[in-house]
């Protein structure tokens, strides 16, 4: 098992307001022991990590000369090759 789990120690927070339908806030209420505010910080966390991730390969491939019907067809490989190894054990 994968622990995505992300820690801040230490340092200055900013404090950030956010809104939300009242219907979604009901239903939040429901599970009032969660700590939402550290669920957000995580939420916030794993997708800055996801976007840095993007504009790194955006730089690393921007001189690429593979043409985007190249990237497709390995893509469609790569995924078919995933779904055999995951059906193979079994998932």
């Amino acid at each position: 098992m994968c622990n995505n789990t992300i820690k801040f120690i230490g340092g200055q927070m900013a404090n950030m307001t956010l809104s939300i339908p009242n219907e979604f806030k009901q239903k939040m209420d429901k599970f009032a022991w969660l700590n939402w505010s550290e669920l957000a910080r995580e939420a916030f966390a794993k997708r800055m990590k996801q976007l840095e991730l993007l504009e790194k390969l955006d730089k690393d491939f921007e001189k690429s000369e593979l043409t985007d019907e190249d990237t497709l067809r390995l893509g469609r490989k790569l995924k078919e090759e995933m779904w055999k190894k995951y059906k193979e054990k079994g998932w």
